[in-house]
């Protein structure tokens, strides 16, 4: 009989179906083992099977896993606390929690439109950058710089204009009466772990201050100790008027969030926004234990592994190695696609972003013999 797949067809999907997984490892069905150097696209931020983490939702679901927000939600409280403390400061921010990267964005969209409308000025635009990702619904996708992504989905929403990363005098052309905010990634992610250059964050900060609009940060990628810090933005000694994170945030369990300053959530008044599944109990108790963690040394943890494996890229010799912490890219002078399979056919998980940029977004968990292991692998494959 004819095999038909009930799925639509938009994932270009790898001939391997994982079962299972330990720590950075991961295991198919047939018990071969891999190791991961992607975490489900940043998202595992613990690895698999983590002790703490697996207790503590078991626990949470055997007790109550949804709720809504038309009641006090166990753990939101706590989470936000923790989201605010490591950013602005406790008391200097409030949160306003989603299910994905994306919402947790387009949550960001409205904030800064409606902080400008609660004002009286009809400031509306975002300049964002070419090479971003912001997410694919609508007023996400209308941020992200990438036109390939927006093919066939025309018309995007309006409001958007883009500069070009690194770059400041493209983005002082684009500012007029109707700037609202600029909205960046400090390390683009999906358009090729491309790091913002410090003289650039710093004149964009200045520029953002004199001119009097909002500074947005998506560390939807980059957050929750990705990059060795809590934020990718504390690499640069600024701070945001806002921003966005989720991936890493529940270690695997769906969770995004916006956090802001005080004075800039206070537009999101009761009833202009909201969420059925946004910061249910289990999402909310995943992200404490990642936070946990985080604050219990795997901070270091990140830093230290994340500049082995750094060093032993670069020592491979074939190409440019970009990012920070855990979060890593090597450029090639040639499409990599093909070499993603190659490294599952041997026992290493990554992926290619950019046509030309391998993407290494290992669980913040893997030791360095593991990354060893990854490094041996890879030298095989690329040389």
């Amino acid at each position: 009989m004819e095999c038909i797949s009930h799925l639509t067809p938009n994932y270009a999907r790898l001939p391997v179906k994982f079962v299972r997984g330990e720590g950075a490892r991961l295991y198919d069905e047939e018990g071969k083992e891999y190791i991961d150097l992607l975490s489900g696209i940043g998202v595992n931020s613990l690895g698999y099977a983590h002790p703490k983490l697996t207790k503590a939702v078991c626990e949470q679901a055997s007790k109550l896993i949804h709720i809504s927000n038309l009641f006090e939600v166990p753990y939101q409280e706590e989470l936000a606390q923790k989201l605010v403390e490591t950013s602005y400061g406790r008391g200097k921010g409030k949160v306003f929690f989603a299910n994905s990267g994306a919402e947790a964005n387009e949550a960001l969209i409205k904030l800064i439109r409606k902080y400008w409308r609660d004002r009286g000025e009809d400031r509306y635009e975002i300049i964002t950058f070419k090479g971003s990702f912001h997410g694919r619904t609508y007023g996400s996708l209308s941020a992200t710089g990438q036109p390939k992504l927006q093919e066939g989905f025309e018309p995007i929403l309006p409001g958007f204009v883009y500069a070009k990363f690194n770059d400041i005098e493209s983005v002082k052309k684009l500012i007029s009466e109707k700037t609202a905010a600029i909205l960046l990634e400090v390390i683009q992610g999906e358009g090729g772990v491309n790091p913002a250059q410090g003289a650039f964050m710093e004149a964009l900060y200045r520029l953002t201050r004199k001119a009097g609009i909002l500074l947005a940060i998506d560390e939807v990628q980059t957050g929750n100790g990705r990059t060795g810090k809590y934020w990718g933005f504390q690499h640069y000694g600024i701070v945001p008027d806002l921003f966005s994170t989720a991936k890493g945030l529940g270690g695997g369990i769906p969770v995004g969030a916006l956090v802001a300053k005080s004075e800039i959530a206070e537009s999101l008044t009761a009833g202009s926004h909201g969420s059925t599944f946004g910061g249910n109990p289990l999402a909310m108790r995943a992200g404490l234990v990642v936070y946990e963690e985080l604050e219990n040394g795997l901070l270091n943890h990140v830093t230290r592994v994340g500049e082995f494996f750094k060093e032993g890229l670069k020592s491979l010799g074939v190409g440019k190695v970009k990012g920070k912490g855990l979060m890593l890219g090597l450029e090639l002078d040639k499409p990599c696609k093909d070499l993603v399979l190659k490294g599952v056919q041997k026992g290493v998980v990554f992926n290619c972003t950019a046509q030309r940029v391998l993407r290494f977004l290992p669980p913040l968990v893997i030791t360095q013999e593991e990354l060893e292991r990854a490094l041996e692998i890879l030298k095989e494959i690329l040389l």
